[in-house]
């Protein structure tokens, strides 16, 4: 299938989502939201698929919401906005809750719903020029995109409110100290990094590292007990699993595991 703001490509096990609106900045329309969600569905439902990249054409990374259409809409604009939203939302549940981790290759200035799909991805490579901001309350709007969700995971409280409330720009590598992204590399070495992280992950437990995700995702609205009968429950379904059962005897055996992700 063809889409018209994003590029969908798969290579063995890998699935590379590139947004492609390069003249607008990547901004995310309406339609871009859609064809994400539809994407994301295809990635769930693809058992074949062990690794997710998100990445962009371009010198940006995805600027944000795309406030021209917003305006274009005039007072229809809240009603656009709680579809488009509802379909970006629908995506990145998908890509937050698959089995598959997903990786956001950031090749420039995250801003907005940018910043936010960045957040959302399991591991962030960023390039060292790259420019993060939350931004929305610039434009009298408040975030969305998961942001809201993810960004206090990520670096606590304070600094959460400190980005929403004075978009405070962030250099690289202040992502990288605020624990944003995992590596800042030049932008010639981007490709090649994200391509080697890839691969080691679609050669990985691809339903052990969902059971990371769906563990991690539960950690903080979860009591102490709770989530230890949850750790419980994971591990002994890994046990029982395809690759948990391959895990341990490659362990014993001295040798170099082969999973299958299943």
């Amino acid at each position: 299938m063809t889409y018209e703001t994003l590029i969908f490509e798969t290579t063995d096990s890998i699935a590379t989502i590139t947004l492609n609106r390069p003249d607008a900045a990547n901004a995310m329309n309406p339609l871009m939201a859609r064809e994400l969600s539809a994407i994301a569905i295809k990635c769930d439902e693809s058992p074949g698929i062990r690794a997710v990249v998100i990445r962009a054409t371009g010198k940006m990374f995805c600027a944000g919401g795309d406030l021209g259409v917003f305006g274009e809409a005039g007072d229809g604009a809240s009603a656009l906005i709680k579809e488009m939203a509802g379909d970006l939302h629908m995506g990145i549940s998908r890509l937050a809750r698959m089995n598959a981790p997903v990786i956001a290759a950031v090749n420039g200035t995250a801003a907005g719903a940018g910043f936010s799909l960045a957040l959302s991805a399991d591991l962030v490579i960023s390039v060292d020029s790259a420019k993060f901001v939350m931004a929305y309350t610039n434009a009298g709007l408040s975030p969305d995109g998961s942001s809201s969700y993810f960004l206090p995971r990520r670096v606590g409280d304070r600094r959460a409110r400190e980005l929403m409330l004075t978009n405070r720009v962030l250099t690289a590598d202040e992502a990288l100290d605020w624990g944003i992204v995992n590596q800042v590399v030049a932008e010639a070495d981007l490709d090649e990094t994200v391509g080697k992280l890839a691969n080691k992950i679609a050669a990985g437990p691809t339903l052990a590292y969902g059971q990371v995700k769906a563990l991690l995702n539960a950690s903080f609205d979860n009591g102490l007990e709770t989530q230890m009968e949850l750790e419980s429950r994971g591990i002994a379904d890994m046990a029982r699993s395809r690759d948990g059962k391959e895990g341990i005897q490659a362990f014993l055996a001295k040798r170099k595991p082969e999973f299958k992700g299943s």
